[in-house]
């Protein structure tokens, strides 16, 4: 059974650059994708970004590309956010599955419990 858990949200002010991290366990391998995703209040979870476990296919939304960088290093998976805005506040989720990586939250089987990112302009 994959496990993932977040850390590295907190209080941030426009602008500033902020390390998310996902530690997995349990059973992530070559053939899993990771994905982060992030869900503001009243709003629909959405893609930021995903890859491969080898670290191939990257994919960011079209918000976050040339802001964001998606990266791991043995069992943690990373989500490096520069320049950060006010409609980044969000809860942001670790989310793995068997095969590509997709931008659909639905495709992805295993998901971490969120830490929260807020933002203040």
């Amino acid at each position: 059974q994959v496990q993932l858990v977040e850390s590295g949200g907190g209080l941030v002010q426009a602008g500033d650059s902020l390390r998310l991290s996902c530690s997995t366990s349990g059973g992530t391998y070559s053939s899993t994708a990771m994905g982060w995703f992030r869900q503001a209040p009243g709003k629909d979870r959405e893609f930021v970004a995903s890859m491969r476990w080898n670290g191939g296919d990257k994919r960011y939304s079209d918000s976050m590309k040339g802001r964001a960088t998606i990266s791991r290093e043995r069992n943690m998976v990373y989500l490096q956010i520069n320049s950060l805005k006010p409609d980044g506040m969000a809860v942001y989720y670790c989310a793995a599955r068997v095969g590509a990586p997709v931008t659909w939250a639905g495709d992805y089987k295993y998901w971490g419990q969120g830490t929260q990112v807020t933002v203040s302009s």
